[in-house]
């Protein structure tokens, strides 16, 4: 484990390398799993706020879904996640050319909205947990998803995901976390 801050980061992050291929997974990670995507209580204002340009991009059986259950639920631990169409893919899920896009994330590239996608989403496979007084940063492997992406053509995930990493917890956290790395590299 590598601590930066009061975070206790796996040192997955810096070993494993990785590299998506959303031709090969078709995104998997936005429609299988046992939950939706975890959300941080402020996204949900910022989803609320820009639904009316997030909304053309979702599928009708979503849309039913949000009017009748919303777009978030508090899971077992407490935590807010999106909401699942039939248990599956995340409600802000479309599908082009078979493979699962974002919403959310699409109306940000068009310039509609200032909010890319959960946070959660955009450090996917690293999963955030936090217990308090620290925060567990971790690769999450699913093996039946992300086999393809592990390779050693890619790059260290703390590398392929330096703008969600410094978007969940800042320059000056990441830069530890360099320091960090390149310490324990040494030893």
């Amino acid at each position: 484990m590598l601590i930066v801050g009061n975070s206790l980061v796996s040192e997955d992050i810096s070993d494993v390398r990785f590299c998506c291929n959303l031709e090969q997974c078709k995104g998997k990670c936005c429609v299988e799993g046992d939950g939706g995507a975890p959300l941080l209580k402020e996204e949900i204002e910022i989803i609320k706020n820009n639904f009316t340009y997030i909304k053309p991009y979702i599928p009708e059986k979503s849309l039913k879904i949000i009017e009748t259950n919303g777009f978030f639920y508090k899971d077992f631990e407490d935590e807010y996640c999106t909401n699942l169409v039939n248990d599956k893919e995340c409600v802000f899920v479309f599908f082009d050319n078979g493979a699962a896009k974002c919403a959310i994330e699409y109306a940000f590239e068009q310039h509609l909205i200032p909010f890319q996608k959960p946070v959660s989403c955009h450090l996917y496979p690293i999963r955030v947990t936090d217990y308090g007084d620290f925060t567990a940063v971790n690769f999450h492997y699913w093996a039946e998803v992300c086999k393809d992406a592990l390779n050693n053509n890619g790059i260290p995930l703390y590398q392929l995901l330096k703008v969600p990493l410094i978007r969940r917890f800042g320059k000056q956290w990441y830069d530890e976390l360099l320091n960090v790395i390149q310490q324990t590299e040494q030893h």
